[in-house]
């Protein structure tokens, strides 16, 4: 149901707060363009999101929180007195957001500056005279989103001591000095009170919003003229810069995904889950700490002309510390759209003295050039015919079966999803598409043309999403092929843009279906094998994403099968387990697995020194210990340190280095296949089945 909305006027009462830091700063108030974006936002979700949310007290109570947590994640500006106070407007928010009043919004912002400015104020002040001892046993709780607001200045000044001391001694670990630290930090402390003197009433307006968009769902989001501007800069491929999408966690700036052939793809050092602590121009430039900073003045010193360098310190995810930084120099160009196309290998494998070639395929995105498409040239570039492509080339080169790698491939077209599954089937349903009506539309393949109707398998991990996980639910629901490697990102949604007279709304309109009727919202893919993974669903992929749409299910499709792989799969796991319990890289995948989970369970940080280093040199022992372990199981000459092994890696055609883990879980899905054509082939000598043949 629509509610009908009165367009009032709104009157502005401008106030003025001391910032402390600076002598004054006038408050920030609502726009009377505002007030009417509002309303079109609320028109906008009313009438083009998938669900359909009340504007009632339960979604005021929600959206006050979601503010205050977007203001404040780690409760450490805010007193336990301001979030009292803004308690009177738990159940007004939303008959004020459906009168297009944002009063309440600025007040609570203009009281985060104070806040902010205090304690930037005491920070500085603290750096200036207080001396730290690194020798007592004291902790920092490393989560605070559940921790109490401080009840008084003595408790936030206690709290902020612990802080301070934490970032000082992070940084001593960086082999930075105990000056150095104090410079870093108050530069860091200088450039977070001029950001607050240069917030404008668009950037408060923006924020509130998206704390009411965030209760439909994570993807849904406005954004204000200069945030549909930077937004289209970070959608276009021909963005001079690194390839690499980036979001504001807490204090920090996090890699989401890297761009297919992208300069930081290329390069091969930056990972998604990365925190980017600090960026610097040049080869040599000084490295300027980003800690803090808003995310588009980050991505706006991470951007820069062609053929130059910028430098990026980051704390890699994978780390067995999460002390540990490292500086890597990425040069920055053009993401090319014929860079990002679909590249064909062969795998070579003996299983009992017989040779076996395996084609691989590795499909970074799914794209089209629609301007091709659109201008008549019979020789546009799209992932379909790319493969189809190289299927007919691998033909050639006699391959026993095909292995579809769709690792790191984020989606994008969807008819290329769609058209890249008939080259596998003859004909049938690819996907529903369910909208915010209830109407479910089915798209199929009615092209009974196969490329391929050989043996094969799909590799996807936590990071294949979107239209990755429409290809290869499509194949596990036809039982085409064995789908191995790590449950996929879970996301199922579909989103357009709705521009409005200031800015534009991101909706999500839509949820993707398999033709089994499960979502692949939020549960994703899971594969038939398993193999072991960094990225946990509690940090990577639709499931980590707070409000995010739940799995459901729609009704089936009828469609023909394949033979079923169940017959198969006890053994076909057996056999993985079997071959890969003493394979020195997945015992060393594991390995490092278990590591990670054991130090997540941390709640407390220690900041005492002796033991925060002994800490560390653990770590970094167990990590040389590890990968030596794993060198001398490959009949490699061990390593001194981590960086040897590093520079150890051989290159691919491109110059990127080869990731061993990556590598050898594409040599097991090559096994893994060959079992299956050999299991395939001794059922089909005693039954006369065709595994390539439909029911």
């Amino acid at each position: 149901m629509t509610t009908r909305i009165a367009k009032p006027l709104v009157s502005v009462l401008a106030l003025t707060l001391s910032l402390g830091v600076s002598s004054a700063s006038a408050a920030l108030a609502p726009a009377p363009v505002h007030s009417q974006t509002l309303l079109d936002v609320v028109t906008a979700l009313q009438q083009g999101h998938y669900s359909e949310v009340d504007f009632d007290d339960d979604l005021s109570s929600d959206v006050l929180d979601q503010y205050l947590d977007t203001l404040d994640p780690d409760r450490s500006y805010f007193y336990a007195e301001d979030i009292r106070e803004f308690e009177a407007y738990r159940h007004q928010l939303d008959d004020d957001i459906l009168k297009g009043r944002t009063d309440a919004a600025f007040t609570i912002f203009n009281r985060y500056q104070q806040r902010r400015s205090e304690r930037i104020e005491h920070v500085l002040q603290q750096l200036e005279s207080a001396q730290w001892d690194f020798s007592l046993d004291e902790t920092l709780r490393t989560d605070r989103s559940t921790a109490p607001w401080p009840a008084d200045r003595a408790s936030m000044d206690e709290l902020w001591r612990k802080r301070l001391k934490s970032a000082i001694l992070s940084l001593r670990l960086a082999d930075k000095t105990t000056d150095e630290a104090r410079d870093i930090l108050r530069k860091r402390y200088l450039n977070q009170q001029q950001r607050i003197n240069q917030a404008k009433g668009d950037d408060v307006f923006e924020g509130f919003v998206n704390a009411l968009t965030h209760e439909f769902d994570p993807h849904t989001q406005y954004f204000s003229p200069r945030g549909s501007e930077n937004f289209e800069i970070n959608m276009s491929l021909s963005l001079e810069g690194i390839g690499a999408v980036l979001q504001a966690e807490n204090d920090q700036t996090k890699v989401v995904r890297l761009v297919p052939a992208g300069p930081a793809d290329k390069a091969g050092q930056l990972k998604p889950a990365d925190i980017i602590v600090g960026v610097g121009q040049g080869a040599d430039g000084t490295i300027e700490d980003v800690v803090g900073m808003r995310l588009d003045d980050v991505v706006s010193k991470i951007r820069g002309p062609k053929g130059t360098i910028v430098r990026l310190e980051i704390i890699p995810a994978d780390a067995a510390d999460r002390q540990k930084r490292a500086v890597i120099s990425i040069e920055r160009n053009k993401v090319k759209l014929e860079e990002q196309a679909a590249r064909k290998r062969v795998l070579e494998l003996e299983r009992d003295g017989q040779p076996y070639r395996l084609g691989v395929i590795e499909v970074p995105t799914f794209y089209i050039d629609f301007a091709a498409l659109q201008s008549g040239d019979p020789n546009y570039k799209s992932t379909t015919r790319d493969v189809e492509r190289l299927i007919h080339e691998l033909r050639s080169e006699n391959v026993d079966g095909l292995v579809v790698d769709l690792r790191n491939n984020g989606g994008g077209s969807l008819r290329e999803a769609n058209e890249l599954i008939g080259l596998f089937i003859q004909r049938g349903p690819t996907v529903q598409i369910r909208d915010a009506s209830g109407r479910v539309d089915i798209l199929g393949d009615f092209d009974p043309k196969v490329a391929w109707d050989g043996p094969l398998a799909v590799i996807v991990n936590r990071l294949s999403a979107s239209a990755s996980e429409i290809f290869a639910g499509a194949i596990q629901d036809y039982n085409r092929g064995i789908i191995v490697g790590n449950r996929t990102f879970g996301k199922g949604t579909v989103q357009t843009l709705q521009p409005i007279d200031h800015g534009q709304v991101k909706l999500t309109h839509a949820k993707f279906y398999r033709i089994s009727g499960d979502s692949t919202q939020h549960r994703g893919v899971e594969p038939d094998i398993h193999f072991p993974s960094l990225y946990t669903v509690d940090e990577i992929g639709e499931s980590a994403l707070d409000k995010a749409l739940p799995w459901d299910q729609v009704r089936p499709v009828r469609h023909g099968r394949f033979p079923s792989l169940s017959p198969f799969m006890q053994q076909l796991i057996e056999r993985h387990q079997a071959r890969t319990a003493q394979d020195p890289d997945f015992v060393f995948m594991r390995k490092q697995v278990e590591h990670r989970a054991s130090q997540q369970d941390q709640s407390e940080l220690t900041l005492n020194e002796d033991k925060l280093r002994a800490e560390q040199s653990r770590n970094e022992d167990w990590m040389l210990k590890a990968e030596n372990e794993r060198r001398v199981g490959l009949g490699l000459p061990p390593v001194g340190s981590l960086n040897e092994a590093d520079d150890d890696l051989p290159k691919d055609e491109q110059g990127r280095p080869i990731n061993p883990e990556a590598e050898a879980i594409l040599s097991e899905s090559g096994e893994i296949l060959l079992d299956l054509i050999n299991l395939s082939v001794s059922q089909t000598a005693s039954t006369g089945l065709r595994s390539n043949t439909a029911e």
